[in-house]
């Protein structure tokens, strides 16, 4: 985008940065530079994480929507024959990995797959297209990976987080999700050992419940975010001269092919650990 008028620092960094709208001053207002978008604190909106993430969700909905209209028992179209290869992958991983009986599970582990894929093709997209293209409407950032931004990755990681609690509460009872956090993995036929073992037991359960969410979030976050930065450094190569450009060139393809594993093994990851961890939420000890 302006490779040719930033260094390459300054172009990282403008690459890196998100639409950010918040408060400044006592003034609601996008931030001019990344200094503003750290001085509005916590409560700012990263508009392009926000607008991407609802126009992918939309997409996906679309795209599910259409396939179950066109369905037809007879010779199956191409969009068909995708959708029910997708419900079918996420079906047996469903039923391979989740031993309670919950009608929620398949379609949230459906929607995180697809939603989250698509999040992260858009890394595949060439870094300055839509900036450039954004640019010309006075749009100075845009980020377009929604799974590169921390605060994307934490709201659907926290989303499953809750819906962990709630089937942990409601499977078990309050009694029995206490006692899961306070009565293992140490315990004892004496009951004063056993009481001595609840805040043992209770800092060890917390802490591994808590990470759970964490490892969710910043393990997508890292790798979506690595990939991005890869593509930036190559992109700085085109300024570099011919050679290097023929080599960046080279470079990109290549790294595009692998991306598209870690782009569908990351969006994998997510909904299989979020199967894992709901049949743990059903599962009494």
């Amino acid at each position: 985008m302006a490779a040719d008028v930033l260094t390459p620092g300054e172009y990282i960094k403008h690459h890196l940065t998100n639409l950010t709208f918040g408060e400044i001053d006592g003034t609601w207002r996008f931030a001019h530079d990344a200094a503003e978008a750290k001085a509005m604190g916590f409560w700012a909106i990263h508009v392009d994480t926000m607008f991407w993430s609802i126009v992918l969700g939309f997409l996906f909905l679309y795209l599910f929507k259409k396939a179950g209209e066109v369905a037809t028992s007879g010779v199956p179209g191409g969009l068909q024959n995708f959708a029910e290869w997708i419900v079918e992958f996420v079906d047996t991983s469903v039923r391979g990995s989740f031993t309670g009986k919950n009608d929620m599970v398949a379609p949230l582990a459906l929607t995180l797959f697809v939603w989250i894929f698509l999040q992260n093709l858009m890394d595949l997209i060439p870094v300055d297209l839509i900036p450039w293209l954004t640019g010309l409407m006075g749009i100075h950032f845009m980020k377009v990976v929604p799974s590169t931004d921390p605060n994307g990755t934490f709201g659907m990681a926290i989303g499953v987080f809750i819906l962990v609690i709630y089937y942990s509460i409601k499977i078990k009872g309050l009694g029995g999700f206490v006692g899961e956090l306070t009565l293992q993995p140490f315990s004892a036929k004496n009951p004063l050992i056993t009481v001595l073992f609840i805040p043992i037991n209770f800092l060890l359960e917390f802490v591994s419940l808590v990470a759970k969410p964490i490892s969710l979030s910043l393990r997508l976050f890292g790798n979506m975010y690595a990939g991005e930065m890869i593509f930036i450094l190559i992109a700085i190569m085109y300024n570099a001269g011919l050679v290097m450009g023929l080599f960046g060139g080279a470079l990109q393809l290549g790294w595009a092919i692998f991306h598209i594993l870690i782009i569908t093994l990351q969006a994998f990851i997510f909904m299989t650990l979020t199967i894992v961890y709901l049949d743990m939420a059903h599962s009494e000890h």
